[in-house]
């Protein structure tokens, strides 16, 4: 009976297991369908197009991949962008997103299913997404199980702050960094937990696969070593943790060296000196534990001494060759966007291009709660969960929220990086509640209900739990034990310790029942708060496309489509060799859309190049001529938003290009743009203000809209209405005056001298006729 009892029961959990494993499939089906779903908004709101300005770099990338093949692609050089410079595409761009959508646009068009490139690019970032969903099960799974990891897969799902980042037409960089970054972590993770190189190998690839996609890639290279370090410091080193670090380094960074604008990088910047540093030690540990194995404890001491003498010269010389190398270094070896981070300040004093950009400025309160929501709350809850038991594993979760914590208030851009880790932990900590209390109603609903018949365990613990006369009854049996015989109390023990131990153990996480109804139901609804946040957020805060933009009001739905309405003026009545000149921003949009060669662009590789466009448009009207003209610029654009209000155009970013143009020419200088230290452009503004070209590009013939040059974004009245321009003339100008077209006047010099010499030779012609005399021809 005993064993039919048995084998009953060890069936009955083989098919509990496998149906749980049935329904956790068909779970994750849903969720990557939910993740893919959500970001849907800005394809049926609006229509299937790219958005913002990196990805239609991208996208013009993935083009010219597909057209050409991927040999054309590494030894690209465009010539349309950065004039006269130019631009290697193969060495300075990140591969892993062009690789990718080129691989399922090719895929697709094999299996006949006749998808367009753009399609393709536009519906990326959702796929990945789903995959990222996925990959935040696996990893979680590896942490505390297949219920906090479910948990975790659906809050990512619909996390707000990734969602900026993925929705459809959202052709980016971290489209699929994200992925690369959650599935390097999982396979670190299954590493660490298995003491498998199979996965140890499968994790350096899939670094690999980060470093093609995205320069966050140092977070991985810096956050695993930071774990490798505080595992050996605490005194949990194991030779899974060494199969889990050492071909990381070894393969990944050989693999990421492979990368074209990596390269070297991989091995001389100071960003992965850290992870060659724990690489030293982690080899002095392992050399120790295996001395300490084979030697006698005296010998052993010995053995110690030599070898970490050994390992301090040989860290020593290492340091020593690190600092030689960054020491020629300014920086000593670490990027700009690096310095940033280490230092928030940096970027503001010593590089006003990396400050400039909106995405590389601190985030404020209020976008915490608006990129994650109720996870803010619940992460701490997680952190605790994490402690009991601590693994390498949780440890492991609970430094990567630490850090991206930190990195998260020095650069709102990095609230993406914090994502997974807050759905992690917050997914841990909501699973916990869920079994606490779901544990709690179940043991206490059979009493309720009137049970007789309970199972041996619940009717122990419910005992132990709700009758306070065992606790004397229990009493009284110890001061019995204390009479028997010693032979008695040691058969006794081992059958009692172990009953005693759960039941302590489930005595702590059984809470009252009312308790833990309200508790579940104050959970549902924060998770229907959540859902409701984030299907706004996808909906309505991240799905509009900045190049076309709308507004409600009383009259109903506005559409301001200026930015491709100009794109394609530029297209059609310009040459396909003139140059055009705008602010950084727009310089992917204008190669990419008018298919015009620009002077600077999104990239930001040459910050004096920059400054020059900078200087220029700060500049006299005159001044600035003679800068776009040194150029061979014909066309100028800028962006006004004035007349309808919007928020994000030049005027407002005049104040960088005063500060980047005077950090490479001196004689620019930002005082004489400010009266009193306030940035106006009314009438009270500074003559240096009133007479820059910005200024005048912007609000040349303004006053003729409403009268007044009222200007709604600054809200005041220019100072400055009527002016003439000189040297430059204006060409079109959109429906909305959004963005507005100059076209640079010939030199006038030459007219004028052209026009003296006509003259001359006319006068010389009457002359010479009045007195009879023919003129000599040679």
């Amino acid at each position: 009976m005993a064993a039919s009892n048995a084998h009953n029961g060890t069936t009955t959990n083989s098919i509990r297991h496998a149906f749980g494993n049935v329904l956790a499939f068909f779970i994750l089906l849903l969720i990557g369908v939910l993740a893919f779903s959500i970001r849907l908004f800005s394809v049926i709101k609006y229509e299937s197009v790219i958005h913002e300005f990196d990805p239609y770099f991208n996208y013009r990338v993935t083009q010219f991949l597909t057209k050409n093949g991927i040999y054309d692609f590494w030894n690209w050089f465009d010539d349309r962008t950065w004039y006269p410079l130019g631009r290697v595409i193969g060495g300075t761009v990140y591969p892993g997103l062009t690789l990718t959508a080129g691989t399922l646009w090719w895929v697709l068009n094999s299996l006949n299913i006749p998808l367009s490139v753009e399609t393709v690019c536009v519906f990326t970032a959702p796929i990945f997404s789903a995959f990222a969903s996925w990959a935040t099960y696996l990893l979680t799974k590896e942490v505390k199980g297949a219920g906090a990891g479910l948990t975790a897969a659906v809050l990512l799902a619909m996390v707000p702050s990734y969602i900026s980042r993925s929705v459809a037409g959202s052709y980016d960089n971290e489209a699929v960094a994200i992925f690369a970054l959650i599935f390097t972590f999982y396979l670190y993770i299954k590493t660490l937990n298995t003491g498998s190189l199979f996965y140890a190998t499968l994790n350096s690839i899939a670094y690999f696969y980060m470093v093609c996609s995205w320069g966050g890639y140092t977070f991985i290279i810096n956050l695993i070593p930071m774990h490798v370090l505080l595992c050996i410091v605490t005194g949990r080193y194991s030779s899974r943790l060494y199969i889990a670090y050492a071909p990381l380094v070894v393969l990944g960074t050989l693999l990421a060296a492979l990368v074209p604008v990596v390269g070297f990088n991989a091995v001389m910047t100071s960003e992965h000196f850290a992870s060659f540093l724990v690489f030293i030690i982690i080899h002095v540990v392992a050399l120790v534990h295996y001395i300490k194995g084979i030697l006698s404890p005296k010998m052993f001491k010995v053995a110690v001494a030599l070898v970490v003498s050994v390992g301090l010269a040989v860290c020593c010389a290492m340091v020593a060759v690190l600092v030689a190398l960054v020491a020629s270094s300014p920086t000593k070896g670490w990027s700009g966007r690096s310095l940033s981070l280490l230092d928030p300040t940096y970027a503001s004093k010593y590089i006003p291009i990396i400050a400039s950009v909106s995405e590389h400025q601190p985030p404020t309160w209020p976008s915490y709660f608006m990129d994650i929501n109720v996870l803010a709350f619940l992460v701490p809850a997680g952190i605790i969960a994490c402690f009991s038991p601590l693994s390498d594993a949780s440890s492991f979760v609970v430094l990567y929220i630490v850090t991206s914590v930190y990195f998260s208030g020095v650069m709102v851009r990095l609230m993406l990086v914090l994502a997974p880790a807050a759905c992690i932990l917050s997914g841990i900590a909501l699973s916990q509640a869920f079994d606490v209390f779901s544990r709690s109603i179940k043991l206490q609903l059979p009493s309720l209900l009137g049970h007789s018949h309970v199972d041996a365990g619940e009717a122990s613990s419910e005992s132990v739990v709700t009758n306070d006369s065992m606790k004397s009854d229990k009493s009284e049996d110890t001061s019995k034990e204390r009479t028997s015989k010693k032979s008695k109390k040691k058969e006794k023990e081992p059958v009692e310790k172990p009953p005693s131990k759960s039941q302590i153990k489930k005595r702590l996480l059984v809470l009252p029942l009312e308790t833990s109804i309200i508790a579940i139901v104050l959970l549902v609804l924060l998770g229907a708060f959540y859902v409701v946040h984030s299907v706004w957020a996808a909906a309505e805060a991240y799905s509009a496309p900045s190049i076309v933009l709308t507004s409600h009001s009383h009259d109903g739905l506005h559409v301001f489509d200026d930015f491709r309405e100009a794109y394609a003026w530029l297209s059609h009545n310009t040459e396909i060799d003139d140059k055009v000149a705008s602010w950084w921003d727009y310089g992917y949009q204008t190669t990419a859309m008018a298919n015009r060669t620009v002077i600077v662009d999104n990239n930001t590789w040459n910050n004096t190049h920059i400054a020059t466009v900078g200087t220029a448009m700060s500049s006299p009207e005159k001044a600035a001529w003679e800068i776009f003209h040194s150029l061979d610029v014909k066309y100028v654009l800028v962006v006004f938003g004035g007349l309808v209000g919007y928020p994000s155009d030049d005027i407002n970013k005049f104040l960088w290009m005063v500060r980047i143009g005077g950090g490479v020419f001196p004689h620019i200088k930002e005082p004489d743009y400010l009266r009193d230290g306030q940035y106006r452009i009314d009438s009270m503004a500074t003559p240096t203000m009133l007479n820059c070209l910005m200024y005048k590009l912007s609000y040349y013939r303004f006053v003729e809209t409403d009268g007044k040059a009222f200007d709604r974004v600054r809200r005041t009245e220019i100072g400055k209405k009527y002016f003439k321009l000189t040297h430059f003339e204006e060409v079109f100008t959109t429906h909305h005056w959004m963005v507005r077209i100059y076209k640079l006047k010939p030199p006038k010099n030459r007219i004028r001298g052209k026009i003296k010499k006509s003259k001359s030779k006319a006068s010389s012609k009457t002359t010479s006729k009045r007195k009879g005399l023919k003129r000599n021809p040679f």
